[in-house]
């Protein structure tokens, strides 16, 4: 698989599983626009290791005009926009009569308004070369539910469903358009849940299994580097005719 001449832009990958994609389209070859508000310096010298080039664009991908002028700048300094793969994401956890009105929002906003902003800018450009790769990082959470995380079910959900949309606009043509759902993967954003259950039981092993047991039969996390590998696969030619999927690669958490 070679991406040499083709240029990625990659939401939400100054760490997790943004960073860990990020790093296998530039083994590809792929120069790549970082964005998020991580170490911006760590990730940059991470990615650059493997020989292309790589920026980074701080848009807060809340604000539209931020992500307009992030797409410009990927078009400007590295040439194109090849391949978008749409990662960043907040969480918040509250019964749906206590969640506050501003994380909803907030919530919504980067985790599937900005799904919508970059496509719908990043289009156009694909279109003309007749080639493009969309990946939208949903979740099991697109597929299933959990208690007390309404908007980001809600924002999940909804990434599926403008992901099969625009694989249907796009079925004619050289560009497709996925997404992929992980389950627990060892993000800022989990290791954030598992402290909290650290701090009931005092014991960050216990919480981490406990976590696992509750909804990921094999027992283990899965990685960025397997999302990058997926990625990989669904940007090459044999996976030209993958559209609209929303492919689970969650360690079994959808299959019970």
């Amino acid at each position: 698989m070679t991406l040499d001449g083709k240029t990625a832009l990659v939401t939400g990958s100054t760490s997790g599983i943004g960073l860990g994609i990020a790093c296998k389209l530039a083994e590809a070859g792929a120069d790549v626009m970082l964005n998020g508000f991580g170490d911006v310096d760590a990730a940059i010298a991470r990615v650059s290791g493997y020989g292309t080039r790589v920026l980074h664009h701080p848009a807060d991908v809340s604000d539209a005009a931020q992500i307009e002028e992030m797409v410009s700048q990927t078009r400007r300094d590295l040439g194109s926009l090849d391949v978008l793969i749409n990662n960043a994401g907040i969480q918040h956890v509250a019964p749906v009569e206590q969640f506050p009105v501003a994380r909803w929002d907030s919530i919504i906003a980067i985790n599937l308004s900005s799904v919508f902003h970059t496509m719908r800018l990043a289009l156009p450009g694909m279109r003309e070369r007749n080639w493009g790769r969309i990946i939208n990082i949903s979740s099991v959470h697109g597929l299933v539910a959990s208690a007390q995380k309404a908007a980001y079910v809600a924002a999940k959900h909804g990434v599926i469903g403008l992901t099969k949309t625009v694989a249907l606009e796009t079925a004619t043509t050289g560009i497709t358009c996925n997404a992929l759902c992980p389950g627990w993967v060892l993000t800022p954003l989990v290791q954030e849940q598992i402290d909290n259950k650290a701090r009931e039981h005092g014991d960050a092993a216990r919480a981490t299994r406990e976590l696992l047991m509750e909804k990921q039969p094999s027992l283990d996390f899965v990685t960025p580097e397997e999302l990058g590998e997926l990625t990989l696969f669904l940007c090459s030619d044999a996976g030209r005719q993958v559209r609209g999927a929303a492919w689970n690669i969650d360690g079994g958490w959808v299959a019970q």
